[in-house]
């Protein structure tokens, strides 16, 4: 079957079917019924998979300590994507400015001030402060669904400023780390082929800033520090990539003073599901409603 590869024409279908909801802004929207289910299902697919793994389930709310992000060295690489969140803590006058400048239609930012905490620009960000110190002699794994804030407005529904992500972290010895990617790298492309969707693997990079990003991102790529699952979404020519594997070789584990039990400094690794991005590639491949989705399929997301 013919697939036609269209952003607006994706866009359309899932706000026809009541998929998402527009709410004025680029890459903002709500999810519908039938979205959030097929979410979930996905969901509850990664998490049968993992269940032997002896992962750490946490949570963590969408905001981050401005602290940790500074730490992270991500305002270096990528401060186009960061998100800050500013409050008012002014006086009665300046409140009645405020006030007067909303209900004006002017400007009115500028008497905000930067709180304590910024918007979360990577799922893996709120677990590596918790892994400070020596770690148990078979490192750590942790499991968590996060929501994640890039500033990237932009038409196409798959490059969303808020969506989720499904994200396992791994720190331990390099070896461990290492093999652990691969088995997750193997691991993803087989839960997207067991969804019928025509998914591959890709050596990928990061978004970096400016001409030192592209530096960045260059030698990103030469030690394939990044693989990318990656799908025909809205482009045949440029799949969309829906899951993330990253190996962050000793980075996280010297910011954030992370050890093995022999004093080693630690290495880590990141996987993490788009499940936003997961969803919209089922749509766009088996069509608008999952009842009419091959039987395959179904029974893998709903065994």
């Amino acid at each position: 079957m013919s697939i036609d590869f269209s952003p607006v024409g994706l866009h359309d279908d899932l706000v026809k079917a009541g998929h998402i909801i527009p709410v004025g802004v680029q890459g903002i929207f709500g999810r519908g019924p039938i979205f959030e289910e097929v979410l979930r299902q996905f969901d509850h697919l990664v998490t049968r998979i993992a269940k032997d793994d002896g992962a750490e389930r946490m949570s963590f709310p969408p905001c981050l300590d401005r602290k940790v992000l500074e730490k992270s060295e991500f305002l270096d690489s990528m401060p186009h994507l960061a998100g800050s969140i500013f409050s008012f803590s002014g006086t009665d006058a300046q409140h009645q400015e405020l006030s007067a400048r909303v209900h004006a239609g002017q400007p009115w930012q500028d008497l905000l001030t930067a709180t304590h905490v910024c918007l979360t620009p990577a799922a893996c960000y709120p677990v590596y402060p918790s892994f400070t110190g020596k770690l148990p002699d078979a490192g750590r794994l942790v499991d968590m669904q996060n929501w994640v804030f890039r500033n990237e407005p932009s038409p196409e529904p798959t490059r969303m400023q808020s969506f989720r992500v499904r994200e396992f972290v791994r720190v331990g010895s390099p070896d461990d780390v290492i093999a652990w990617r691969a088995k997750w790298l193997q691991r993803g492309l087989d839960i997207m082929l067991s969804l019928g969707l025509p998914a591959k693997t890709e050596v990928a990079s990061d978004p970096f800033f400016g001409r030192g990003g592209r530096m960045l991102a260059a030698n990103q790529r030469e030690q394939q520090l990044k693989f990318e699952v990656v799908i025909p979404v809205i482009s045949s020519e440029k799949p969309t990539a829906v899951c993330s594997f990253n190996y962050h070789q000793d980075h996280f584990g010297k910011l954030f003073d992370i050890q093995l039990a022999n004093g080693e400094v630690a290495q880590s690794a990141c996987l993490g599901f788009g499940l936003e991005r997961i969803v919209m590639a089922l749509f766009k491949t088996h069509g608008m409603d999952p009842a009419a989705w091959p039987s395959s399929v179904r029974e893998v997301l709903w065994s």
